[in-house]
């Protein structure tokens, strides 16, 4: 069994969109009112893990498609930059899609589709492992697709014969406890006070004239 690190480096992976949702769905914010820098390193601390470096990824549209978002995300995301943090934009791909409402009308809608983050993302973790950048991978999120990259640094372990961790963090409250975190990795619920203490104070939404 390989031995357990001394300082267990960790290295957080932002979803945007899916820390955003999850945070909507348990808390009840509107907009992504999160400083990530802050979050990673509270989680971190609360785990016994060295934070070695913060990663953000999130789907932003044009400024053609959607003003509002694009500016939010652009002056958000210029800011993390500024605290250091590794930042991963793919412009959003717009689709009509269409769901039947009970009374069995048609509604059609604009859909913006993340296209290739999750992908960027695993690829990332993946990477990162055989590099041995870290020895937790810290999951900002729920998507279930990542038990397969949770299987994947499971081989890389033992390929490499060192201890490595990955965990899925996320929001949880009442409202959501039947929320479940990424299978096959530790699963860290974000409690309200947690979260609440980790906000950013800057408002990137662009003024009203």
């Amino acid at each position: 069994m390989a031995n357990i690190p001394a300082v267990k480096r960790a290295i957080a992976f932002f979803d945007g969109q899916n820390l955003f949702h999850g945070a909507k769905s348990a808390f009840g914010y509107t907009f992504p009112n999160f400083d990530v820098k802050l979050l990673a390193e509270r989680v971190c601390v609360d785990q016994g893990w060295k934070c070695e470096g913060v990663r953000f990824y999130t789907g932003v549209p044009d400024a053609s498609d959607n003003a509002f978002w694009n500016h939010f995300w652009t002056a958000k995301g210029a800011q993390m930059g500024r605290q250091g943090v590794h930042l991963f934009t793919r412009s959003l791909r717009y689709r009509n899609k269409q769901v039947k409402l009970p009374d069995g009308t048609i509604h059609s809608f604009l859909d913006g589709d993340e296209k290739g983050i999750d992908v960027r993302i695993a690829l990332d973790v993946i990477r990162l492992a055989h590099e041995a950048a870290y020895d937790v991978a810290l999951l900002f999120c729920r998507d279930q697709d990542f038990s397969e990259v949770a299987e994947e640094l499971r081989y890389i372990a033992k390929k490499q014969d060192r201890w490595l961790k990955v965990a899925s963090a996320y929001p949880f409250s009442p409202t959501t406890k039947h929320v479940r975190g990424i299978d096959k990795t530790d699963w860290i619920r974000i409690d309200r006070a947690t979260y609440d203490a980790c906000l950013d104070t800057r408002d990137y939404r662009p003024k009203k004239n």
